[in-house]
């Protein structure tokens, strides 16, 4: 199984697609959206979280404010050539531990660990 990581627009750092909800969406469908627009990926996601973390996001006026972030699996059946933010970030595949070693979040890197470290279950996975 690999994880892939995106950079981040301003920092850098690398991260998983996300972004913020989106009116007329469940969570799972703007997860799925953030992944098209970030990475170019398209598949089926699950539409229970995997789990969630805390991180401070720093806005454009420069105040943080507290982001909780839901983390969905997504069965990735197809990675785009082109796609909306294709030149805004860079993208690459990781195996789970060094996916867990590059994010900076620790929240974020315990889900990588704890998920992709137990058995696979069937319903920790979207639909095929």
């Amino acid at each position: 199984m690999k994880v892939l990581l995106v950079t981040s627009r301003e920092s850098r750092r690398w991260v998983i697609p996300k972004g913020w909800p989106m009116k007329g969406r469940k969570p799972f469908e703007a997860a799925a959206q953030e992944a098209y627009e970030e990475a170019g990926l398209r598949g089926s996601v699950g539409k229970r979280p995997l789990g969630y973390y805390l991180y401070e996001k720093r806005l454009k006026n420069l105040e943080a404010v507290t982001c909780q972030v839901k983390v969905f699996p997504l069965r990735v059946r197809k990675q785009l050539k082109h796609f909306p933010e294709e030149h805004q970030r860079e993208l690459r595949w990781f195996t789970p531990d060094e996916a867990a070693e590059a994010v900076t979040e620790p929240g974020l890197a315990a889900i990588i660990r704890a998920v992709l470290q137990r058995p696979v279950l069937p319903e920790m996975l979207p639909d095929a």
